[in-house]
């Protein structure tokens, strides 16, 4: 079996056991990142209304989705973390233990977003996340992905 040094973490993901460094701390920092995004979705949604001659009140929450899911897709495509993750200095790897891509980051915030959507997935996601090594949610699960403290190196 090969030993994985956080210097070959391009070939795949960092193990719980062998090195938890890059997963110590990281679900109360996703939570922490979580409620910075929701505060910036707000306030871009918030910047948004005026243009709308204010008719965006009529479909507010639509707007916030639509405001939530290309900040979470763009912000995740750059540099395979939100602007909250950023702070927090955590990041998402894919299967491969690489940064996501576009096309990941898509399917990332679509199962977000889906799960968000409904209690039962939503509390699934956080039950997995408290209780799975990697502290992965469902979308994370489905696609293979983890969320760690970012190296240095990066």
């Amino acid at each position: 079996m090969r030993t994985v040094s956080p210097m070959m973490m391009s070939d795949m993901q960092p193990d719980p056991e062998r090195h938890a460094a890059f997963y110590e701390g990281v679900l109360p920092k996703r939570l922490l990142a979580w409620v910075i995004d929701l505060v910036l979705i707000g306030l871009v949604t918030a910047l948004i209304v005026p243009f709308t001659a204010f008719t965006a009140l009529f479909f507010l929450p639509f707007l916030f989705l639509v405001v939530g899911f290309v900040y979470r897709w763009f912000t995740l495509s750059g540099r395979s973390a939100t602007w909250g993750m950023r702070l927090m200095n955590i990041e998402f790897l894919d299967r491969n233990g690489q940064r996501f891509d576009s096309a990941t980051a898509l399917l990332h915030t679509l199962g977000y977003t889906v799960s968000m959507a409904f209690v039962m997935p939503q509390v699934l996601s956080v039950v997995l996340m408290l209780t799975s090594s990697r502290g992965q949610g469902l979308s994370d699960l489905v696609l293979g992905s983890v969320v760690i403290n970012s190296p240095a190196s990066r």
